[in-house]
């Protein structure tokens, strides 16, 4: 947190979308309906998983509502600050708030990782195993899932976040980009950098890699069983459910993939802002459209819903 010439960095500029105003209002006008439809999508979701008596304890949708509640979260990490800095022109974040935006926004995106390799395993069970799927998927079996995914998701950036927060700071303050990320916070840190830059690409790179793969497998053997499958009505029910759950899959993983495990230095800084507000902001408003808008339980619920209102 010292500078070089001995004075304390208080805090840093985001600087953001540097483009003229009527780009911006535009802009802020585009990211508060996809940040307002956001919320409301998954509030939906959340509310009738709960109040539906059936969908509140199958696991899929346990899984489902849990996931929601982690989009909720993971978009008002970054989308709010954004509004506002696009409304005020306000573009200042105390070291501590950017800090703290760093590890939240960084570990619920960890955390959507293991969720969407737990909605993996989850699909490779029911498929693959399905005669053992009831007595292996219980609803406790599935809160303790949620839980693990939880804590192992804001465990994993901890360590680089401490180191990151101890170095020091010099010259210029500003960071181009409208979230604290990593990336420009260390091109601002004064020499030697020690460990932190080499202990923040391992932690990426190794849960990424990781759940990459294990989706990977979950989903190979899923639609290797179908394919082995004789009932054509259970083949194309599975390759609709799992249809969906790929593409959310490949949404995510393909922007954070190449975002940050893509080698650095190969894009523009723009296209990284670009390529961040699409998976901060445009995959948790498309990922409750994927994953319910074709779902018949999810749609006989919100109907009955509806009908209570």
């Amino acid at each position: 947190m010292e500078s070089t010439n001995g004075t304390a960095v208080q805090e840093f500029i985001l600087l953001g979308f540097q483009m003229d105003q009527k780009k911006q209002f535009l802009l802020f006008a585009f990211l508060i309906v996809l940040y307002v439809l956001t919320l409301a999508e998954n509030s939906t979701i959340i509310t009738v998983v709960l109040i539906d008596n059936q969908l509140s304890q199958l696991p899929m949708y346990i899984l489902l509502s849990n996931f929601s509640w982690l989009e909720i979260c993971y978009v008002t990490t970054s989308i709010p600050r954004l509004l506002y800095n696009l409304a005020t022109q306000n573009q200042v974040i105390s070291f501590h708030a950017c800090f703290f935006q760093f590890y939240t926004f960084f570990s619920l995106g960890n955390t959507e990782f293991f969720f969407l390799s737990a909605m993996a395993l989850d699909r490779y069970l029911a498929i693959c195993h399905p005669l053992h799927y009831p007595t292996i998927v219980s609803s406790k079996f599935c809160y303790r899932l949620v839980t693990g995914c939880w804590l192992v998701g804001f465990l994993g950036y901890l360590l680089p976040v401490v180191l990151i927060s101890k170095l020091s700071f010099c010259g210029d303050n500003s960071i181009d980009h409208f979230v604290c990320d990593p990336v420009p916070i260390l091109s601002l840190a004064c020499p030697p950098l020690g460990k932190a830059p080499l202990v923040m690409q391992i932690s990426m790179q190794t849960l990424f890699l990781f759940n990459v793969f294990f989706v990977i497998f979950s989903y190979g053997n899923v639609i290797c069983t179908l394919m082995k499958s004789f009932s054509k009505s259970r083949c194309r029910k599975g390759f609709s459910t799992i249809s969906m759950h790929l593409l959310v899959v490949t949404l995510f993983y393909g922007t954070v993939g190449a975002m940050y495990v893509i080698p650095q230095g190969k894009s523009h800084p723009n296209t990284s802002k670009v390529i961040a507000v699409f998976y901060a902001a445009v995959t948790p408003f498309l990922n409750p459209l994927i994953y319910c808008l074709r779902n018949d339980k999810v749609k006989e619920a919100l109907a009955k819903l509806l009908r209570r209102i």
